[in-house]
């Protein structure tokens, strides 16, 4: 009887690592079930421009490092969401998603497999029901600046107003001549109107300084293209209509620049910053290539899209990104502007970046359809 229970014993005790890895292998899958929700709602409210798809028919998903969406999504969960437009997730659900993250070192197959555990794919289609439309790029410049007024710092760079003045509806001529806000630094006239195309941009000042300027504000006018007026004049500069020989000839054109300039009434205003991040609308630093801007009227900023186009040089762009900025000229359900980073290297991108292509937006699986509070 004893050398039987010893033996019982025995075989307890060699069996115990195993039953021990059982259950600790039972509590971690058990633990990566804590992401899952703690409600299901309705999702019969989805606009019908969204139709669901799964994860096989997003062309390259299983090629993209969407590792670096991931972190790009941290900055998401940082942030200060908006819930408004026509695609709006439910909050809680959201939150969630962003309390079980994957670690800053897990493989791209894991954080791949927690992006399809919690997201549900969804094609979005325009108003006529196509599936094709728009991207553009858009990239944080550095300019030379000065402290103060120059022959070649013609043009003020100015932060909001302090003291209360009214800047909304008010149009860019009357906001310089008036000066409606605090002057920052003077530049270029082509290159502020360059900076306040892209939404953000480096200052070189005269003695090698660096200054990092950010979005604060706009005067909410529409945006006249410079472009389309040296059209209308019929005036082509060498070289088209690309942002590069547009903003050549006006340089070497002074006056015609002032005039088509000031005849664009929407004005930008920034703020100095002493980190060289790049800030969106969302209100966290964005990533290059995997932050993008879209219509904030149409989606909640901060969501993952997955995007299938091209760029300019013809390679295909398939990644993962996260929606965090918008811009005025970003109207529609299929348009969407790349951030391609700082600098020289971010312009090669940006500025030839015109090509079709169609998206997806990841929603939390458990996805309800929020109508936007009036």
């Amino acid at each position: 009887m004893l050398k039987k229970s010893t033996k019982k014993q025995n075989n307890y005790q060699g069996r115990l690592p195993f039953l021990m890895a059982s259950i600790f292998s039972l509590f971690i899958l058990t633990s990566c079930d804590l992401g899952g929700p703690n409600h299901v709602g309705d999702s019969s409210n989805i606009p019908s421009n969204l139709k669901k798809a799964s994860y096989s028919e997003l062309p390259g998903w299983h090629d993209d490092d969407v590792r670096y969406a991931l972190q790009a999504f941290r900055n998401t969960c940082k942030a200060k969401i908006q819930y408004n437009g026509k695609v709006v997730p439910d909050r809680e659900l959201l939150e969630e998603k962003c309390k079980f993250l994957p670690s800053a070192s897990a493989d791209v197959e894991t954080v791949r497999n927690w992006f399809e555990s919690h997201f549900q794919p969804y094609q979005i289609y325009d108003n006529d029901y196509k599936t094709k439309g728009t991207y553009t790029g858009y990239y944080s410049p550095m300019i030379p600046a000065c402290k103060t007024q120059t022959t070649a710092c013609n043009e003020p760079i100015m932060g909001l107003p302090e003291y209360g003045q009214s800047y909304k509806g008010v149009d860019k001529r009357t906001i310089v001549n008036k000066k409606i806000g605090k002057v920052l630094y003077w530049a270029n006239i082509v290159d502020v109107q360059n900076l306040q195309i892209q939404g953000s941009g480096m200052l070189r000042l005269e003695d090698g300084k660096l200054i990092k300027i950010n979005f604060a504000g706009v005067n909410d006018m529409p945006f006249k293209s410079i472009g389309e007026q040296l059209q209308a004049k019929k005036i082509r500069p060498d070289g088209g209509y690309s942002s590069d020989a547009v903003w050549t000839y006006l340089k070497k054109n002074p006056e015609l620049a002032k005039e088509v300039i000031y005849n664009n009434p929407r004005y930008v205003y920034f703020i100095a910053s002493d980190s060289h991040n790049v800030i969106g609308k969302l209100g966290t630093p964005l990533s290059k290539i995997r932050s993008v801007a879209m219509d904030d009227s149409i989606y909640t900023l901060g969501l993952p899209i997955y995007i299938n186009t091209n760029l300019s040089d013809g390679r295909k762009f398939r990644r993962l990104m996260i929606a965090q900025d918008t811009g005025s000229a970003i109207r529609g359900w299929i348009r969407a502007d790349i951030f391609f980073g700082k600098g020289e290297d971010g312009y090669k991108f940006a500025h030839g970046q015109h090509a079709q292509g169609e998206m997806f937006i990841l929603m939390p699986k458990e996805y309800i359809y929020v109508k936007p509070s009036k």
